[in-house]
């Protein structure tokens, strides 16, 4: 802790994780909690817009369509926003892609915004593409420049910071739709364009930061920037253990070139790297936590809550998010990322398996719906606490420098595209077998926490090297990849 506040003082690198933060994770939490309180404005607006422009009134199919292609084109949108991050990222360098990417949310909310003016549903379409575009590059962009500027010893609590800020954009987006405050029908357009204030603020800040160290020393090349940089952000000093680990990684990277992504998939000696990385990300993914997080209402009605404490119950959610992630965040470099990840996906599981069991007594009493909301606070306590803060950190260790941006882009893929899946099958899940759905996610749980368990290294206080190193030496029924690998390039 005291390491930590030393760090966080002595230099800039606090006002660096706001920034970022607010331009990256937020604007992703922001964006999955912020429709679900204007939707139904939204869809009298498709009404309205349809019958101005064709003197009749769409059909209840028409209607549920095109509310659809709304949802649904903002995980299309991130998806192609995860694909680009190489792109950006390799030519304008971290920063500068960063504030591109603010430049493309301002935009969305200029077209989100006129959208009413001119009575268009198509142009919300639109600006929830750009808002899923600008989201899936710029959490992408986030986490990779955190990494990038953290030192070793608080690597777990910066980039955690991430996580941070995705929970209160969550709790924002629930907040700002309130009745009481923009959740008003004249207002919908507005509650939508939130996001957008906090990227105008970006685009004017950044600029006044350093680029990331990691990136000026290892792709650049710039001793004398990285060495600047990291005085800028941490204070003063000589850093020459953290140049040191640098520039053992760059001859690494000299003897082995960046790879694209197809590149990385077939590559052997990264193998137990990149199964991690697709276990973890679907067990996050199906773990029921998205679920949770954009079908709260429909999830707390079927427990039969009051329809009009439902929206106060997912406040609650969303601060019980935030505090766990901050606890988590003092936490993580001491505890270490591997028993977070198996002890959270463990104690999930066994809240999904109790959750099912309450929704099918729910008529036994009028506590029993209670008792299923505060099992589902838990298991938000056990996801943030555990897996969504390890997951965070884990991925910006689990590939050297010159690997980075082409797992990035695998990883944006997957997340995205599970992420729109769910959104999709998770309707028609809970209509078909209504509770029971929830023990698929509890066996996704209890699959990630034995992963976790049986093989996983701890990647705690280690370099990128050493830990590549560590997924190297995994041996399951007395074999490893890299053994395979030494055994075909003989023959």
């Amino acid at each position: 802790m005291e390491t930590l506040l030393q760090h966080l003082t002595h230099g800039n690198a606090l006002f660096l994780i706001i920034i970022l933060g607010i331009g990256g994770g937020f604007q992703t939490g922001y964006h999955n909690t912020g429709l679900s309180s204007p939707s139904p404005y939204i869809q009298r607006f498709i009404n309205s817009s349809w019958y101005d422009r064709y003197d009749e009134p769409p059909s209840p199919q028409t209607v549920t369509m095109i509310w659809s292609l709304i949802v649904s084109m903002y995980a299309v949108g991130g998806l192609f926003g995860a694909v680009s991050v190489k792109f950006f990222s390799g030519r304008l360098g971290r920063k500068r892609a960063i504030i591109c990417n603010s430049f493309i949310s301002i935009v969305g909310a200029g077209i989100m915004l006129t959208s009413k003016e001119v009575k268009s549903f198509e142009m919300i379409i639109v600006a929830r593409i750009l808002y899923g575009y600008s989201s899936g590059l710029g959490a992408s962009l986030h986490l990779m420049y955190l990494g990038e500027i953290s030192p070793r010893k608080i690597r777990g609590t910066v980039t955690l910071t991430s996580t941070t800020f995705t929970s209160l954009g969550k709790l924002s987006g629930q907040f700002f739709g309130l009745s009481e405050i923009l959740g008003r029908e004249d207002l919908w357009n507005f509650v939508l364009c939130v996001p957008a204030c906090f990227s105008v603020v970006q685009v004017m800040v950044l600029p006044f930061f350093p680029e990331a160290p990691r990136y000026l020393f290892i792709e650049k090349g710039d001793e004398k920037a990285c060495k600047t940089a990291l005085q800028s952000l941490w204070g003063q000093g000589e850093y020459k253990q953290e140049m040191d680990e640098m520039l053992t990684e760059q001859l690494a990277i000299e003897a082995a070139p960046t790879k694209s992504p197809l590149q990385l998939l077939r590559d052997r000696t990264v193998r137990w790297q990149l199964i991690t990385m697709f276990t973890i990300c679907c067990c996050n993914q199906m773990s029921g936590m998205s679920a949770i997080s954009t079908f709260s209402f429909d999830i707390f009605l079927e427990a039969n809550i009051p329809k009009d404490k439902i929206r106060y119950i997912t406040l609650g959610l969303g601060v019980c998010e935030i505090i766990t992630s901050i606890s988590c965040g003092l936490l993580i470099e001491h505890i270490g990322r591997r028993v977070l990840l198996w002890g959270g996906y463990g104690l999930m599981s066994a809240c999904l398996v109790l959750v099912t069991i309450t929704l099918n007594l729910k008529d036994l009493s009028e506590w029993v719906p209670y008792g299923t909301a505060i099992l589902i606070i838990l298991f938000i306590v056990f996801f943030c606490g555990g897996p969504g803060a390890a997951t965070a950190t884990l991925n910006s260790e689990l590939f050297i420098q010159s690997n980075q941006l082409s797992a990035f882009v695998l990883m944006g893929l997957l997340r995205w595209f599970l992420f729109a899946m769910l959104g999709l099958i998770f309707p028609f899940l809970i209509n078909g077998l209504s509770s029971y759905c929830f023990t698929l996610f509890a066996c996704m749980c209890l699959l990630g926490s034995l992963y976790s368990f049986f093989l996983l290294p701890e990647t705690k206080g280690k370099t990128l090297l050493e830990i590549s190193e560590e997924f190297k030496a995994i041996t399951v029924c007395g074999k490893s990849f890299l053994e395979e690998e030494k055994a075909e390039t003989r023959f």
